[in-house]
């Protein structure tokens, strides 16, 4: 089995930044694998032009998909998604790529983020990208993907990918993937996600046992009646 996380890095100097690559296709090769491909390749040359350092990691869901199922069923997380999740939290943005599956995101794509903490991608941009053979299924990023990352708080760029089998050939499509492009790169130079948690995060509602903001001295009592209920005890 080939590992599930890829690693590639472009020149440059100065900053870093760190993009992570979820694609959720199953085939080799894979359309959608080509897409996240695309948007990376056009962040590396922004990247170089503003003489920054830009790496990219690739998580390929395919590889993760016993741990993906295991963790809906459980609620628990391997080591694979535990390294997904370490990945993540330190990424200055996301490309998120899946195939469409009868007009809808596929299994892995969903089952994914919705095993991972909902606060690890609080403020994080993201580029949402969806690969089908028919137009019909165009709909599914705006219809069902952005609801999904909104309730992971995430920033969604303005402009998402779909990618029927007629798209690859139309000038227009690379027109979108250069301008997705260019508004994650805004985004990422920026370091947007990392100044709004810094100012914002303790003002955002956050899942039980999620990492607190460097300064926050706030404590759960587990002591308390309602942690002791909550956890199985009794008052008594």
């Amino acid at each position: 089995m080939t590992s599930a996380f890829n690693e590639h890095t472009g020149t440059g100097e100065a900053e870093e930044f760190r993009v992570v690559v979820v694609n959720a296709g199953t085939s080799n090769p894979s359309s959608t694998a080509m897409l996240a491909d695309r948007v990376v390749e056009e962040l590396m040359k922004h990247a170089d032009t503003s003489g920054a350092k830009l790496s990219a990691t690739v998580i390929e869901l395919r590889d993760l998909a016993q741990e993906i199922a295991n963790g809906l069923v459980t609620g628990l997380r391997g080591e694979g998604l535990e390294r997904a999740s370490r990945l993540i939290a330190d990424a200055d943005a996301l490309v998120a790529t899946t195939p469409v599956y009868k007009a809808e995101a596929s299994g892995l794509f969903s089952g994914f983020f919705q095993v991972l903490d909902r606060d690890l991608l609080v403020g994080t941009p993201v580029v949402l990208g969806a690969t089908a053979g028919t137009s019909r299924h165009a709909l599914v990023i705006d219809g069902q993907m952005r609801s999904q990352f909104a309730y992971l708080r995430s920033l969604v760029a303005p402009t998402s990918l779909f990618a029927a089998t007629e798209d690859w050939n139309d000038p227009n499509f690379a027109t979108r993937i250069r301008r997705a492009a260019g508004e994650l790169w805004l985004l990422i130079e920026s370091r947007f996600a990392a100044r709004l948690r810094a100012t914002n995060w303790d003002t955002y509602q956050h899942d039980f046992g999620s990492a607190k903001s460097s300064g926050d001295d706030d404590e759960i009592d587990l002591s308390s009646d309602l942690m002791r209920l909550a956890t199985g005890g009794s008052l008594a």
